[in-house]
């Protein structure tokens, strides 16, 4: 039997599975509720939920906790699979929700917690509180202004509001998230360099966190050197479309770590991705002097400079060889290495 993860839709062959210690139901229903991945010599690592699933934990924990009481909550993800949180407190409209632990080193958001304030209207409102950014500078996907909780998990935050304003039969709500501790969080974030001031931005495209260390990274070394043709690619956007345009490539989520998976690679090798990532790994030095805070305004603003141009260039000499597709999030493709003359 081969399992399909359904958080990004591999396949994880029986034999990993057979390998794992973990008990076997268990493991299998890890799986299905999209928290634990299994490598291919049977070890295991934990997912964890985004800060857009916490955030609608939250919401929905403050919603239903007006009308009776609540210790567990769940909601609904972008990839299709419910997240299931303890609820930290709930009384009378107001709710706290700790972000679960997760096996990515760098996660500093992990057990933070998201408070929910609701109260009755006659429409659903989502608003931001304390501890959530605002958006200062233009590139990013969220206006200028307007608190920094991007699309989809903000789609996500309104969907599990609506379950709960079902539930009770309310007419609507206005529901306030808020993160007591967020504004000391984004202090060691890039969010101030970015353009999101005064607190943690709100995120999510799968409404999972993937879990990443040095073993996982050995894994997907093997995977890259086994395959003959491969596309490194830096995000989840970037898996969608590398899959789109490389069909019959082996498609590696390398996020920050290409150099590594260049060393690793042996046969036909393409990078494709947002640009974010994937140009300043090729120029760090992108944005310097530039007068811009981010890959995504300085594209925004001119996408024909010579700034662009020349961290282009320096990817692709980067790149040694491999392949080099930009693409923004419609899929469009901004530069091919292939178009270079």
């Amino acid at each position: 039997m081969t399992m399909i993860d359904p958080v990004n839709k591999s396949k994880i062959p029986d034999e990993w599975l057979e390998k794992s210690s973990f008990p076997r139901d268990e493991l299998e229903e890890g799986i299905k509720n999209g928290l634990l991945v299994v490598l291919s010599d049977g070890s295991v690592l934990r997912r964890g939920y985004t800060t857009g699933t916490t955030a609608a934990a939250a919401a929905k924990a403050a919603v239903l906790s007006m009308g009776k009481d609540v210790s567990q909550i769940s909601v609904p993800t972008p990839s299709g699979v419910r997240a299931h949180f303890n609820v930290v407190e709930a009384k009378d409209g107001y709710a706290k929700v700790a972000k679960i632990q997760n096996d990515h080193e760098s996660d500093i958001t992990r057990g933070l917690e998201f408070v929910g304030h609701a109260k009755p209207s006659d429409t659903i409102l989502i608003t931001a509180g304390e501890g959530v950014g605002i958006v200062t500078r233009g590139g990013l996907q969220v206006k200028k202004g307007l608190p920094a909780i991007n699309p989809k998990p903000l789609a996500q935050i309104r969907a599990a509001v609506e379950e709960a304003v079902e539930e009770l039969g309310l007419a609507g709500v206005k529901v306030e998230i808020s993160l007591p501790k967020g504004v000391e969080i984004a202090k060691k974030t890039l969010n101030s360099t970015i353009g999101v001031e005064g607190g943690i931005s709100i995120l999510g495209t799968t409404g999972f966190v993937e879990p990443w260390n040095d073993h996982l990274g050995e894994m997907k070394s093997d995977l890259i050197r086994s395959s003959r043709k491969v596309v490194l690619t830096t995000g989840r956007i970037g898996i969608r479309y590398s899959t789109m345009l490389f069909p019959d490539y082996t498609v590696v989520l390398a996020g920050s770590r290409i150099s590594e998976g260049l060393e690793a690679a042996s046969g036909d090798v393409a990078i494709c991705g947002l640009p974010g990532l994937i140009l300043k790994w090729g120029d760090p030095e992108i944005l310097k002097d530039t007068g811009f805070a981010t890959v995504s305004e300085m594209i925004e603003r001119e996408p024909e400079g010579k700034h662009l141009k020349e961290a282009f260039r320096k990817t692709v000499e980067k790149a040694k060889g491999a392949r080099v597709v930009i693409v923004d999030r419609d899929g469009t493709v901004l530069m091919d290495s292939e178009d270079v003359e």
